[in-house]
């Protein structure tokens, strides 16, 4: 093979070293490089779709073919500052209140690093053995958090999507199978009577994971949330015996404690009574409220998460993990190893006694990458106490955010006070016309992007738009809270003007 650099292709040997040190050193320094010249001075840069295309692709906006001839490392990581770096949406940027992407630990950086060189293949033990031990102690650590005791089992995936996914099917194979006394896993014609129960707040995968495994449409059932956005039993509960009368089979309840939209925490315990009562089993997608659990002080906020019989929970969000690693944790181990366990015969071992630990027997997944390492990194660099800190930090700010929105002139909330660090308020005028006043968000939100100085989203609630600040930065202050604001308020006269000359009554 010709190459430029073939010292970096077959690095197998000790005269490889300086090269894959400078390569190190290249890395590291570009890295910084778009910190501290991108990502510590702007949340992004904005450039319309289109011509975001036609500045990445070129002229024809559509991909070239792929490079015949190879290049140097030098020249690669010069064509990421220049058509890469500065478009990237930046975290670590302190007025970045997004939706669940937080700054990185750079202790979960360097478990990451060290898990991509490493190689380990977190799914049949051979591939990975030591790895698979590390990932059984880090979801020993989610278990202990949710508050599961002896028997429980925790498996790491690739987000909350596929936790919720993977627990429906659990759902699925092992309760509802028992509720219709089958022998097997339920297919085709029996999943037609099943219902499943959640608010209107639920995570869209919850939906898609019904989909995926072979429910009708109507299987899932939306109950309405109360004014804070939360669910309540007896909503459900009447759903549930509307349900029973019409020949259905009720057999889950998909609850959420910390929501995408609003960052809402269902009433789980009431919940939990409801299921025992009717035999139900209780899923809570934690994605991002679980982590509130690490603080002593504040895990009042997202109680009973010990008594469902699932519970997803996300390290890459308040976690502050590097993407990606989510988790799925279960009361029961077996009901993971009864719904997923396979053993394909190029897997078997030689030694059946040892019973080695294969996590694709827990998993969705055949193929799994060390996810576990940075976890482990970050949590034995912070301890739980500095993770716990970081959260306080963000709830504590949050607190801040709405205080200044009360204070400050045309900001309203919704609702009144967050129950974690999601916080949806809207600028509203006076004088604006009621009409206007989603499209004045709309154009508020643009316009804030632009700018430079911070960034949030919008969202809809009640069929209302309104701006959503995702507090979960762990770098952001009150500066940067107060310079948002400060910015939406300068802005809001040309937004309005932008408006036509008519937005006033």
């Amino acid at each position: 093979m010709e190459h430029p650099e073939p010292e970096l292709i077959f690095h197998g040997t000790p005269s490889a070293l300086p090269a894959l040190e400078a390569l190190g050193e290249a890395v590291w320094a570009e890295a910084l490089r778009w910190l501290t010249e991108e990502a510590l001075r702007r949340p992004m840069r904005r450039v319309p779709y289109a011509e975001l295309r036609r500045r990445y692709f070129g002229p024809s906006a559509a991909p070239a073919p792929a490079p015949v001839d190879g290049s140097t490392s030098a020249s690669v990581l010069a064509e990421f500052r220049e058509r890469i770096a500065p478009y990237l949406f930046n975290a670590q940027f302190p007025g970045s209140f997004s939706y669940f992407t937080p700054p990185p630990l750079p202790m979960s950086i360097a478990g990451e690093v060290l898990a991509q060189w490493t190689q380990q293949g977190i799914d049949v033990w051979a591939a990975g053995p030591i790895g698979a031990l590390v990932e059984e102690e880090v979801t020993a650590w989610l278990r202990e958090l949710v508050g599961f005791g002896e028997g429980s089992w925790g498996v790491l995936t690739s987000g909350g999507v596929m936790a919720n996914i993977m627990a429906l099917t659990v759902a699925r194979d092992v309760h509802l199978s028992r509720l219709l006394g089958l022998d097997g896993p339920p297919r085709g014609g029996a999943l037609e009577r099943a219902r499943v129960y959640a608010s209107d707040q639920a995570h869209f995968s919850i939906a898609r994971a019904l989909d995926i495994l072979g429910f009708p449409p109507e299987t899932l059932r939306i109950v309405p949330s109360d004014e804070r956005f939360r669910l309540h039993a007896e909503p459900v509960a009447e759903a549930i015996a509307e349900d029973r009368a019409s020949g259905h089979v009720p057999f889950a309840i998909a609850a959420v404690a910390g929501s995408t939209n609003t960052g809402s925490v269902d009433l789980v315990g009431e919940l939990a009574d409801l299921a025992e009562r009717e035999g139900l089993w209780l899923h809570v997608d934690a994605a991002y409220g679980g982590a509130v659990r690490l603080s002593a002080r504040e895990a009042r906020r997202v109680p009973d998460l010990e008594r469902a019989d699932s519970v997803t929970i996300d390290p890459h969000k308040w976690f502050f993990q590097a993407y990606d690693i989510g988790a799925l944790v279960v009361r029961r181990r077996e009901d993971l190893q009864r719904t997923f366990h396979r053993m394909p015969e190029y897997y078997r071992h030689p030694r059946p006694e040892d019973a080695p630990l294969n996590w694709f027997e827990y998993s969705m997944e055949g193929t799994r990458r060390f996810r576990a390492l940075k976890l482990w990194t970050s949590w034995k660099h912070l301890g739980t106490r500095g993770l716990a800190d970081l959260v306080e930090r963000n709830l504590a700010l949050t607190a801040y955010l709405v205080r200044r929105c009360r204070e400050l002139p045309g900001f309203e909330l919704m609702p009144p006070e967050p129950e974690l660090s999601v916080v949806c308020f809207r600028h509203v005028p006076e004088g604006l016309d009621p009409e206007r006043l989603d499209a004045y968000q709309d154009r508020l939100q643009i316009a804030l992007e632009a700018s430079e100085r911070a960034w949030v989203s919008t969202t809809k609630l009640r069929g209302r738009t309104y701006l959503r600040a995702g507090i979960v930065n762990y770098l952001s202050s009150e500066v940067d809270v107060d310079r948002m604001l400060e910015t939406l308020l300068e802005l809001s006269p040309r937004v309005r003007a932008e408006l036509g000359s008519d937005y006033s009554t």
